[in-house]
Formats: C-alpha cells, structure tokens, sequence
C-alpha cells in the first residue's frame, strides 16, 4: 500500500469510520457460501473495520489487518475480530489456513504481486479470494450527475493516483492471477440525504490530497450549486451504488 495514501486515509478516520458504507449482509453470506470452509476469513486492508464486521457474523474467527494504527484504532471491536497493524504484503506466518480473503475497496493500493503470493501462501488450497469496490457515485439525475463528473475531473482530476483506474474501471482491468468463479450482483447505500452524499464524499483520497496541497475544501466549489440543483430536482434516496466484485479460486 502506497504510505502517502495510507497517511491521507488515516488523517481522515473519523470521517472514514462513520461516512464510508457498510456492505450488505447478502455479500458475506454469500462469500461463506462459497468457501468451503467458515473457520477464518482475513479482512486485508480493513480500514476501519466496515468488512470485518460484516464478516464476524458469518466466520468463526476474523483476521483484520491495516498499515493505519489511526483506522484500526477506530474499527468495532468484536470478540471473534483479531485486528493487527499490518500491510497487505507483510507475511504474517499464515500457511494454508485462511478460507477467505476479502479485499473491501483496498487491492487497489496493494503491491499486487507481492500480496498475491502471500494470499496464495495463505489461502488454503481451493480457498476463495474476493475483491471489491464502488465507483464514484451517482444520482441517475442529470444536472446533478453533471456537478458530480465537474468535481471528479475537473476540480480533482489531478489528485487522482495512478491505481484510482482500477476501480474506476470498476476492477475490470486489476490483474487477478485466480480461477475466477461468477458473482451475483451487491449494492449498498451511501448517502439518504445531500449532507451524507458530501461527507461520503470527503473520505476520498483525492479530495484529502486536494485540502492538503492547497488548504481548502474543494466540494465548497460545488457546494452552492450542489444545493440549487438538488432542490430542484431531488434524487431518489437513498442514493446506492453498486459493488464491483472480482472472486476466485486459489487452484495452486
């Protein structure tokens, strides 16, 4: 994981833990469903733990590791959740013992050919490796939907990092060295008002990189027209995005 991103996220963790979604529940029960097994799954690159929970329902013990002590520090604590300060590459002594691995919104930072050999060290053998993300949102209303495109491209496009291509290709192109199995489709809310929408909004790297690089906000560029054009013509909410999802088998 790039350390200047894993800097960024960290300084925001507050806003992370209470404005980036929770999955649904139909997603980890379908993941264990599909692994063979439901004794440990790892939850790598777990932020602020939004995955690890929804995992401790369905896994009989959860490992949940991040390089951001600041975003371990703020996830829920439950009893069968072992959280550790760790990147995504670190070996963790782990040898054909985890059924799952779950990757929420986070592969994309990886090294990614340093974290597959290590989740094929881990995983046991027809263990399942899953990878999710979100795109930028949308509100399928069109003056909306047009400041949304002006704040990502225009006012933030030069923040972006190289990796934000993946999920905006909506993992489509992130290479994926498994025996790929299909995925039914998951969608979950990110905001039910305008206020959630723009502190969603806010957890984004690139919105970070720009308060840092010029000391202010840049959704207070939009936030005028934001508001005329959402009374005008309101979305329907909750707004909902769908997940993108890349799973596999390790056949190794």
């Amino acid at each position: 994981m790039n350390a200047r991103q894993t800097m960024v996220f960290g300084d925001n963790a507050d806003d992370y833990r209470a404005f980036r979604p929770h999955y649904p529940d139909a997603l980890f029960a379908w993941l264990a469903s599909v692994a063979k097994q439901d004794r440990l799954a790892w939850d790598c690159g777990a932020g602020s733990g939004q995955a690890a929970l929804g995992l401790s329902r369905h896994f009989t013990r959860v490992l949940a590791t991040d390089p951001d002590p600041r975003q371990l520090a703020l996830a829920p604590k439950e009893a069968n959740v072992d959280y550790r300060l760790a990147r995504a590459e670190d070996d963790l002594g782990l040898r054909a013992e985890v059924d799952l691995i779950a990757c929420a919104c986070s592969i994309h930072w990886f090294d990614l050919p340093n974290f597959y050999a290590n989740a094929r060290r881990a995983l046991r053998p027809e263990g399942i490796i899953a990878a999710w993300t979100y795109d930028w949102p949308r509100t399928h209303v069109e003056p909306l939907d047009a400041i949304l495109r002006r704040l990502k491209e225009d006012i933030l496009g030069p923040f972006w990092a190289e990796n934000s291509a993946l999920y905006f290709e909506r993992y489509e192109t992130l290479p994926f060295p498994f025996k790929e199995i299909d995925c039914p489709p998951f969608q979950t809310p990110v905001a039910r008002s305008k206020g959630d929408l723009v502190s969603f909004l806010k957890t984004w790297s690139a919105v970070e990189k720009y308060r840092l690089h010029y000391g202010g906000d840049p959704l207070a560029l939009v936030d005028r027209e934001l508001e005329e054009a959402w009374s005008a013509h309101p979305p329907d909410l909750p707004l909902c995005v769908p997940l993108y999802m890349r799973c596999g088998v390790n056949t190794a």
